[in-house]
């Protein structure tokens, strides 16, 4: 945990202000030329902790950035799945600012998360543009879980990344705020095949603590999952899936794989006992 500050410093404030840290990434702009205020609400400001710049680390490779794909220097996130935008809605472009105020002007830091892990206007944009497959979404939402660990006391390779059955699941904040399955601030994806989770007490679930050496590989920590959140031998795509997930090391890329692969291919549904299949498990 970087720049760390005292626990009387953090207020629920704070976790409002992660979900509104970055807006100015929505025009593929630098912090320092950030707008102070959107729809009438304060953003870009600090993140408290450490937890923007340990989230940066997750979410994009390290080094310094130079623009990995030519001719694509934009905010729009490119889907490794299909090689083009991730979305490439025009209504979309078109309500931009619509779009973008859902996402920053409640009051309610946990309505904020929901919004933030059902939107599909967050998924049109990448954390950098730099790096056109990384995700500013999952980025947010990475910062967010951090953040609330943190102010726990939780250390970064205490957290384990945790799998686990989606239960109903609908792109709806409202669903995801009333769903069991939902984690405030802690689930980092929710999606129909399973939802991931970061967090310093894995309640009995199954995850991976991510430890100091693998914690900057998303890759590295899903291979070590003890199991999958999907029968991995019961079909080609999931095996697939698992595959690509070991070779991905953005942690923001990683989470829109999986959500960019999921709503192309659909695999199947978890299973319906609820169940996690060990690794190789099935006919």
């Amino acid at each position: 945990m970087s720049d760390a500050v005292e626990d009387d410093e953090v207020g629920v404030e704070e976790m409002v202000g992660v979900y509104r840290h970055d807006v100015h990434k929505f025009r593929g702009r630098q912090h320092d030329s950030g707008v102070g205020e959107f729809a009438g609400v304060s953003v870009n400001e600090r993140v408290p902790l450490g937890a923007d710049a340990d989230a940066s680390m997750l979410s994009r490779p390290r080094g310094n950035p130079e623009q990995s794909v030519d001719n694509h220097a934009t905010p729009h996130r490119l889907s490794l799945v299909s090689g083009d935008r991730a979305v490439d809605d025009p209504r979309l472009v078109a309500n931009r600012r619509a779009g973008i105020e859902e996402l920053v002007t409640p009051s309610d830091p946990e309505e904020l998360h929901a919004r933030w892990l059902t939107s599909t206007a967050a998924g049109a944009y990448n954390e950098s543009v730099y790096y056109p497959y990384t995700s500013l979404q999952y980025h947010v939402l990475l910062a967010g879980a951090l953040l609330d660990n943190y102010r726990e006391g939780y250390e970064l390779e205490d957290l384990y990344l945790v799998a686990t059955d989606p239960g109903e699941f609908r792109r709806d904040p409202v669903a995801a705020q009333d769903s069991d399955k939902v984690e405030a601030f802690r689930t980092v994806l929710w999606t129909p095949a399973f939802a991931l989770h970061l967090t310093g007490d894995p309640d009995g679930r199954v995850g991976v603590r991510l430890g100091e050496r693998a914690v900057r590989s998303f890759g590295d920590v899903w291979a070590r999952l003890p199991a999958y959140p999907f029968d991995v031998g019961g079909g080609r795509r999931w095996r697939v899936l698992d595959a690509q997930l070991r070779r991905i090391r953005a942690w923001s890329t990683a989470l829109a794989y999986i959500t960019d692969f999921t709503a192309a291919y659909q695999p199947h549904d978890p299973p319906a006992d609820g169940r996690h299949p060990s690794r190789g498990a099935g006919p």
